[in-house]
């Protein structure tokens, strides 16, 4: 018997084939995830069109997605719980996927906004939980992976919108694309989770609480990445309005500094697991940091829109792997793991929530350049608060799941 009570051979190392198998499953999922995000984004023209609604209302609606996250993220540690980590992975992710077409079903607001309340729950509930079945592959794989875990998200983010945006100049109708997108994700979905890992809670194991505050551990690691994804937000809500209304650029050039900014990050992404496997999490992060604020202040000093551009490019680059290494320190930093995740995710859902109101809302009083002065001073936190991410790895002994040694499918 290991030292937790299961059995030892629950408890081996996974045969290495398995586990990569396992690897490139968990990778689809997170490409699946931001497939959906991508195909919703490029079609809310559409649904506030067909909807009839202001944009002050549409913002709104968009408030909801972030609200039903943050509610229901704590329950996907209790459903993982419940009926083991592959099982519940595919359940989440197909509600997710599903309901992608909800929003265009919608007739009005007040259809429209329990249906983002839904779609958001659906995005938070399969985020904790693939993101606790990464932390657990990185653990047993033995080397670092949540920052391409992360990377294939934004390249599924990418490939969604491109769809979407074909979609959209052929003028179909929403409902028919995303009904049609739903269904091939959940189908590939549903693929995808056969390979992952089929982690399990030992028997003598109490289910986590369904609501419960994040632990300490948790708030202090969030705050980092709400330092990374603040910034996220400001550079991809608000590059092409910089540029346009501060440089007096074109629109498409303008719209460029933005896909720039959001393609520069998918490939430090990427490319960030090698970097973190070199200098460590917490280098990594304080280098990142100063690559940050360096970008930040190019845009600030910014007179011609390279420069800008350029400063965009360094903020992207610098803020790439935070959130990653945020997930992968929350899921080793005490005996809950969902629960840290869900407490870290729901910090950086708040961070992206409020950072596009707060940058116009500051630029509104002040300027854009005072808005990008107080990105330039959250991502200098990312420098001074690296030192959280040194977390101790959990090990087969301590508080990790059990896993079907065999990978055998559910």
């Amino acid at each position: 018997m290991a030292g937790n009570g299961i059995p030892d051979d629950l408890t081996a190392p996974i045969p290495h084939p398995g586990l990569r198998r396992a690897r490139w499953s968990v990778a689809v999922v997170f490409l699946i995830h931001g497939s959906v995000t991508g195909n919703f984004a490029t079609r809310i023209p559409w649904i506030q069109d067909h909807t009839a609604l202001s944009p002050g209302q549409l913002g709104l609606a968009l408030a909801f997605p972030a609200i039903g996250a943050s509610l229901a993220m704590p329950l996907a540690g209790r459903i993982s719980h419940r009926f083991g980590a592959r099982t519940a992975l595919r359940g989440l992710l197909a509600l997710w996927t599903l309901s992608l077409v909800l929003p265009a079903l919608s007739p009005g607001l007040y259809a429209l906004c329990p249906a983002l309340l839904m779609y958001g729950a659906a995005s938070g509930m399969s985020d904790v939980a693939m993101n606790a079945l990464g932390v657990e592959t990185e653990d047993r794989l033995g080397k670092p992976i949540m920052s391409g875990l992360h990377g294939m998200w934004s390249a599924g983010a990418l490939l969604g919108s491109a769809a979407g945006t074909v979609a959209a100049h052929a003028g179909w109708d929403a409902r028919l694309h995303l009904a049609g997108a739903a269904l091939v994700l959940t189908l590939l979905g549903a693929l995808a989770c056969r390979g992952v890992l089929d982690l399990r809670s030992a028997p003598e194991e109490h289910p986590p609480p369904r609501f419960a505050l994040p632990p300490r551990s948790a708030l202090v690691i969030g705050a980092i990445g709400f330092c990374a994804v603040f910034a996220e937000g400001a550079g991809l809500d608000w590059s092409a309005v910089y540029l346009r209304d501060e440089l007096g650029t074109d629109a498409g050039l303008a719209a460029a500094s933005t896909t720039a900014f959001a393609c520069t990050m998918t490939v430090a992404r990427l490319a960030g697991d090698k970097v973190v496997a070199r200098f460590g999490a917490v280098r990594t992060v304080r280098a990142g940091g100063v690559l940050a604020a360096a970008g930040g202040l190019l845009i600030v000093a910014a007179r011609h829109p390279a420069m800008a551009m350029g400063g965009f490019g360094l903020m992207g680059l610098g803020i790439a792997v935070v959130v990653p290494l945020a997930f992968a320190a929350a899921g080793r930093s005490g005996p809950a793991p969902s629960q840290a995740i869900a407490g870290v995710a729901t910090i950086t859902y708040t961070s992206g929530l409020i950072a596009p109101s707060a940058i116009g809302g500051l630029a509104q009083a002040t300027s854009l350049p005072v808005s990008f002065m107080l990105v330039t001073t959250l991502a200098c936190g990312l420098v001074v608060g690296a030192r959280v991410l040194r977390v101790p790895s959990r090990t087969a002994s301590g508080s990790a799941p059990a896993v079907t040694g065999d990978l055998e499918r559910s």
